[in-house]
């Protein structure tokens, strides 16, 4: 049987999760034995990488489960939300390990160089073939949330062999806090992206990769609209995006407006790579709907305002 991206994601990160255990062990321990601050913070940062693929593996797991009645999305945003407190954890961990580096500074400890260095060798290639393995996913915010943490794991542990080996030619104490301070730096640059990100999907923020006003524009050159406005659109992931719109069209059969309602979807899924729609028809503009802006009215409307309501849910 043919894996789908769920299941290969869920052994990607199986297998993350278990090497990683093994590792945080690791340079716990012998970050201790080396009175290594920059295998600590390793240590930390490894620590909350297991954590968050956990989170990922969850929320990967979550996102196969089918829509109920109470929700009716079903859990795709649950990739979102773990990629959210991921990034929030790194934020917290870079903090943490800043503020141990400046102690350090003030009291320098000894520091075993050949030890740090052969930690940190096997980071480099733990971390290096984690995060070659979730980069085909990375287009997933959840993935990609999971990846940059390894590949800031890869980067940083390359930084401490970099440091060891210049304690050991130098002698100077300060390379070990001066490189947690580096750290630090790299986790706080690789989270807020990921922050902003899932910030804006969460508050329901236009996907960045959409303009308004190019759709907007396509849905108001397909044949028989009159006027497109009451215009939304958000993320349900982060690559799949929602709309809902008003729609004014002269009054006419169903089955004409059933051909609008057919350009309107294709304009949408080909031009945007939207498939959820919501669309509603009307012979009028809205009157005084909150955050509806009512087009001119059109000439000689109907008396009543006959309305026609056409909706498209396509995943």
């Amino acid at each position: 049987m043919v894996a789908t991206p769920n299941r290969g994601m869920q052994r990607v990160l199986k297998a993350s999760m278990a090497a990683t255990a093994v590792y945080v062990l690791a340079t716990f321990v012998f970050g201790l034995r080396a009175h290594s601050l920059a295998l600590l913070s390793e240590a930390g940062h490894n620590l909350s990488d297991l954590l968050a693929i956990l989170l990922s593996f969850v929320a990967v797991y979550l996102q196969t489960r089918p829509a109920t009645d109470q929700k009716t999305f079903g859990y795709q945003r649950a990739g979102v939300l773990a990629a959210f407190v991921n990034a929030l954890t790194l934020v917290v961990l870079s903090v943490w390990i800043a503020i141990a580096a400046l102690h350090r500074f003030s009291v320098p400890a000894a520091v075993e160089p050949r030890l740090m260095m052969s930690v940190a060798a096997a980071g480099v290639v733990m971390n290096g073939a984690i995060a070659t393995l979730l980069w085909r996913f990375s287009g997933d915010v959840n993935i990609r949330s999971v990846f940059l943490h390894m590949l800031g794991d890869t980067l940083s542990t390359a930084a401490v062999i970099l440091g060891g080996l210049g304690i050991l030619l130098t002698g100077y104490r300060w390379i070990d806090p001066a490189l947690s301070m580096v750290i630090a730096a790299m986790i706080l640059w690789s989270s807020v992206g990921i922050v902003r990100e899932t910030l804006h999907i969460l508050l329901e923020g236009t996907p960045r990769s959409v303009q308004l006003t190019d759709v907007r524009a396509a849905m108001s050159s397909v044949s028989g609209v009159l006027d497109v406005h009451d215009l939304h659109i958000w993320s349900l992931t982060s690559h799949s995006h929602a709309l809902a719109s008003h729609v004014t069209i002269a009054e006419m059969p169903i089955s004409a407006c059933e051909q609008i309602l057919d350009g309107l979807r294709s304009a949408l899924s080909h031009r945007f790579h939207i498939h959820h729609t919501t669309i509603q028809f009307e012979t009028r503009g809205c009157e005084t709907t909150h955050g509806c802006a009512a087009p001119p009215p059109l000439e000689a409307p109907s008396a009543h305002g006959h309305h026609h309501h056409g909706h498209s849910h396509a995943h």
